[in-house]
């Protein structure tokens, strides 16, 4: 792809800092950005998702989990997985920021539930191999986009930054199918802390591993990037020493004070299952 068509995305600005020149760039599509390198002692696999303008999906053109995008996804995790079977397993890095799965007729008659899947368990495979997958979230992480793309991590990071958002659907959309006006769905927001779309709010859930501030998300300065690069390092260490499940973001403090009708629900189906 020519660089006149290459698109500036938060996706393609934080990999490019965070793997640095000297990574080594594995072959992908274009949309799929791939590459190995380390931090400090850490060897880790960087992967982005960016918007390809020649994608032959119209769909997944502006950065969506497409088809392409979901089975190069569960390629790259599963060849690390490979490399790495009988030796120390290397960090999994997702840099997230994607609108959400590619919508279109052409997906769902080739499968896109299928490749959806497939990304989605080669990551869940990873993380129970023992390699330390960690999302950063840069940008947008919406719907299928972000359960593909870096939900299944064992910790998640993000920028306390207005453009950064994690939610089930865009904002436009909720407010069709919930029937509300934009407005109203931003007044239920705080007071249902569910339905909010700022990162602060999604903090306050108790999944994220850090919220990580003063940082300029859009044009990072070198001491930012270092900065980051600190906080995926010491989310490693604490991945490699901890489990390998999901359970700890029931057991943090944000979920055990605002996710009670989670863990009331959760418990009562163990009693029924296991009676």
């Amino acid at each position: 792809m020519s660089n006149e068509k290459t698109v500036s995305t938060r996706g393609r600005t934080w990999f490019e800092a965070l793997a640095g020149k000297q990574a080594k760039r594995v072959a992908s599509v274009s949309s799929v950005l791939v590459a190995d390198t380390t931090l400090q002692r850490e060897r880790v696999r960087f992967l982005a998702i960016v918007p390809d303008p020649d994608n032959r999906f119209p769909c997944a053109r502006q950065g969506q989990v497409g088809l392409q995008e979901g089975w190069n996804l569960a390629r790259q995790v599963r060849d690390a997985i490979k490399a790495d079977e009988d030796g120390e397993k290397r960090a999994i890095i997702a840099i997230v920021d994607v609108p959400s799965q590619a919508y279109g007729r052409r997906e769902e008659l080739l499968g896109i539930f299928l490749a959806a899947a497939a990304a989605t368990d080669a990551y869940v495979s990873a993380r129970l191999a023992g390699h330390p997958v960690i999302s950063l979230l840069v940008g947008h992480a919406i719907s299928g986009g972000f359960l593909t793309r870096g939900a299944q991590a064992n910790r998640l990071l993000a920028f306390n930054d207005s453009g950064v958002v994690v939610h089930a659907m865009g904002k436009n959309a909720a407010a069709r199918v919930t029937r509300r006006t934009v407005e109203e769905l931003d007044k239920l927001a705080e007071t249902v802390i569910p339905m909010s779309y700022r990162i602060e709010d999604y903090a306050k859930l108790g999944t994220l591993y850090k919220l990580i501030d003063g940082v300029n998300v859009d044009s990072p300065e070198p001491e930012q990037v270092d900065q980051v690069r600190a906080d995926l390092l010491a989310a490693i260490a604490d991945a490699r020493s901890g489990q390998r499940d999901l359970s700890d973001r029931l057991q943090s403090q944000g979920a055990q004070k605002n996710r009670n009708a989670t863990l009331m629900v959760r418990q009562r189906l163990a009693a029924e299952w296991h009676f």
